[in-house]
This record gives structure tokens, sequence and C-alpha cells, in this order.
């Protein structure tokens, strides 16, 4: 029989979170700080109104782009939280999750041989959705010693006569990095002289620490040529709801919706009521969440000083991403003994990329009383590391 399968789906790697994920569901009495998921439930008046949709009869197909009091209540909140503004009708779409609107973004704007600037470490989803579009992924190394925010220097050298677009993905999973004004305004410029798009994938806009956080799209000649990508899932705890949305220049959406109309129709009809609520009244919850997500954020920047464990702060997203070079372990090697030894997973560095090797990604999603046990046994772990390394 001749091969079934397709050479470029074979020779893409599979997922390095879920290695992990896959042990420690078999490990009895094992603590996971590996999942990338608010351990709030979903806002009772969301669900509510989901319900009540439900009850309504309400279980019929939106239009392609989503409802239209949903793209308007999205319109809305860009306003305020951002200052920019789109056109319900022609400027956005709904999409199941951020990640549908990422590969459909990119699908949309791709010619074969373009080059895609993936910075890293970030999001495992990039460069296989980059991949797939026929894009070349062309990764920009981000460094801890600038705290793992992109340069506009690291931009330009990244840049060739092929560059299509740049992949933003600030706040940061999984560093916990942002972006300030200052960083994105260097970035804009050189987008500009390049005449170069950006994906922005804001997903993580309102889990942000330090000020408020700035989109791309809200500087001077940057909203024409960027497509906003946000979503439902990390600030308003609705993961399973499978809801995001893309905003950007009526030429593109138009083609992403061609895409998304053909694959998917519509996203989850339940999830978009319930979506509209959540823009209208879940300004409170979120602040809430995030208030409950940066004090298990000091918590750990504070307990991995006391052991000693090199990390910088991070300002965004619920991740945080200590270095554990000093052992001389790889990044998979420390997680995997950590996870046999002590019963606690966390993701190595080298998932969301090469840059990542010496780092570990561990997720604040948790409750601070998970996350002190799972603290006392990295400290455990770490001083036996040096008491052998000592010996």
């Amino acid at each position: 029989m001749r091969n079934p399968l397709s050479d470029t789906i074979v020779q893409i790697k599979p997922s390095g979170i879920r290695k992990f994920f896959d042990i420690v569901s078999e490990m009895k009495d094992a603590i996971s700080l590996g999942v990338g998921e608010p351990d709030f439930d979903t806002p009772w008046h969301v669900r509510e109104e989901g319900i009540y949709s439900l009850e309504k009869g309400k279980t019929f197909y939106t239009s392609n782009s989503g409802l239209k009091e949903l793209r308007q209540e999205i319109c809305n909140y860009l306003k305020r939280s951002q200052n920019v503004t789109y056109d319900p009708m022609k400027e956005v779409i709904v999409t199941v999750g951020g990640s549908e609107a990422i590969d459909i973004g990119l699908r949309a704007m791709i010619n074969p041989g373009d080059e895609v600037l993936i910075p890293q470490p970030s999001y495992v989803s990039y460069e296989p959705c980059a991949v797939l579009a026929g894009a070349k992924p062309v990764i920009i190394n981000l460094k801890e010693e600038n705290e793992f925010r992109l340069t506009a220097a690291e931009l330009e050298e990244a840049i060739t006569e092929k560059t299509k677009i740049l992949i933003l993905p600030f706040p940061n999973n999984p560093t916990g990095a942002i972006m300030e004004k200052e960083d994105l305004e260097a970035v804009a410029e050189v987008v500009k002289k390049h005449d170069i798009y950006v994906m922005s994938d804001e997903i993580y806009a309102e889990l942000t620490y330090k000020g408020k956080h700035v989109s791309i799209a809200s500087l001077p000649g940057m909203q024409e040529r960027t497509i906003l990508i946000n979503g439902f899932s990390k600030a308003y705890a609705m993961t399973g709801w499978r809801l995001g949305y893309a905003c950007g220049p009526e030429a593109i959406i138009k083609q992403m919706t061609k895409i998304h109309q053909f694959a998917i129709m519509c996203a989850p009809t339940t999830s978009q009521y319930a979506a509209v609520e959540a823009l209208k009244n879940g300004d409170a919850d979120v602040a809430t969440m995030r208030e409950s997500y940066n004090q298990r954020r000091r918590y750990l920047v504070n307990a991995f000083k006391e052991m000693g464990l090199q990390c910088f702060e991070p300002f965004g997203a619920f991740y945080i991403f200590p270095c554990i070079k000093e052992f001389g372990m790889t990044s998979d090697e420390f997680a995997t003994r950590f996870l046999e030894e002590e019963k606690v997973a966390v993701v190595p560095g080298t998932a969301f990329g090469d840059c990542g090797e010496g780092f570990l990604r561990i997720s604040y999603a948790y409750s601070l009383e998970k996350l002190k046990l799972a603290i006392g046994k990295l400290e455990h772990f770490i001083e036996k590391l040096r008491a052998e390394k000592a010996n």
C-alpha cells in the first residue's frame, strides 16, 4: 500500500508538554504544575447565560463570523481597554479559541516560501501552524538578560526579503514576559520600515501585573498591519468553552472567514452567548482572578529567591520560568527526575523552543496551598541535587 500520510505532518513533532501530562495522569498523588488552565470556575453569571441560551433553544448556527452582538461587545472591549476601533461587521471574526485564529490567520496570509518570524520560547502552536500554512518559520531566540522581551535589534537581524509576518506572543507563555509601550514602539518602527505584518497573540492581555497591557495595534500606523488575537479562556476561566477572536484589516478578516466557513462553520453558539455576558459584566471577575494570580506570582518569586534559584520576575500570564542550568542537567532530565522522585510535574523549557533549554515552565494557575506543597518538594529536590554536586 502507498503511504497514507502527509510528509509535512509526519515531520512535525508532537507537543513537548503532553509527555509529562500523560505520565502524571497515571501517577498516584502526583502534583501537576504543568497545565496552563485557570483553576477558577467560569463565573456563575457567565455560565447562567449559557444555560439560559440552551433553555431558550438558542442552539442553531450563528453567522460564520459570530453573533453580531458578540462582535460588537468585542469592539467595545477593545475600545475601552486599548483605544482601538474596529468595525464589528467587517473587521472581527469569532473563532474556536485563539488557536483557530492563529491557524486561519496564517493560512489566509501566507504564500509558499514566505517567512514567519517566531520569537521563542513561546506557545507551541505557532511553528507547526506556520509550517502547515506553507511558510518557513524563522526563530528569534529571546534572551533571559532581556527578560525574554523581543528587541528591535533582534527583529532587524532576523528580517529578510521573504519575511511577511512577525508573531508577537506577549504576555508570553511560557516565560511570563511582557512588552511595555516603549518596547513595542521600537519594534513597530522596524515592522513599518520593512513593510511586514504582525500577528499579536494577546490571550493573556488581562493578566498583566505591571501597569496595563498595551496592544501594538494601538500604536500609530500599526492597526492596519496587525491581526489582534484574543479570547476568553484565560481571563474569564472559559477554557472548555473554546472561544476566541481575531480583529484586523477587512481584506484579511474576509479571507480568514472563508477558511473558517469551510472548516468550522461557526464557533459554538452557547459559548458565544456566554461570552457576551462575560464582556458586558465580567470585569470584576477578571480583577478578582488577576489579584489571586498576582499573589501566587509574588509567592513564587520570593520562594525561588529564598532557595537561590535563578529566575527573572515575570509580569504577565500565569507562568514563571526558573533557570536550572546550575545543576548540569537538561530541562527534560530535570523535569523527569523531579517527577519520578518528588511526584511533581513541570514542563521542560525546550517544549517551547530550543532556546528554552536550561529552564522550566511552572504554572501558577493553581491554589496557593498546592503551590506551597509543590515548592516544598522542589526545595527538597534542589537541596539533594546540590548535595550530589558537592560530592
